[in-house]
């Protein structure tokens, strides 16, 4: 197991507990309501969607070359955001390449 497959099991069991966390506070639309009460807030909302399409492209093409199905990931993304690149990296380590070495 690499430490970068530690780091990210860390980063998403962390994001993972901060997600819990909102969603218990505010709810799924109380994490989204304040994005539209501001051109700011706005603003970070459109970011944050532009970064989740980026990631979505980016996958299908790494997964497409590795030989790993995409969608299972985009569909994460697109309902559960960073979840999806977050798990989609994980999986990657989990499974490497066809011929790349194995990092014990």
């Amino acid at each position: 197991m690499s430490i970068r497959f530690i780091i990210l099991l860390l980063t998403l069991a962390a994001f993972g507990v901060l997600s819990t966390l909102a969603l218990l506070d505010v709810g799924y639309l109380g994490i989204l309501k304040p994005h539209f009460q501001s051109w700011g807030e706005a603003q970070v909302f459109a970011d944050l969607v532009i970064l989740g399409v980026l990631a979505c492209v980016w996958m299908r093409r790494d997964a497409q070359a590795r030989g790993i199905p995409a969608w299972p990931f985009i569909l994460v993304t697109l309902f559960l955001g960073s979840f999806g690149p977050l798990i989609y990296l994980a999986a990657r380590e989990w499974r490497p390449a066809a011929g790349r070495a194995v990092q014990v």
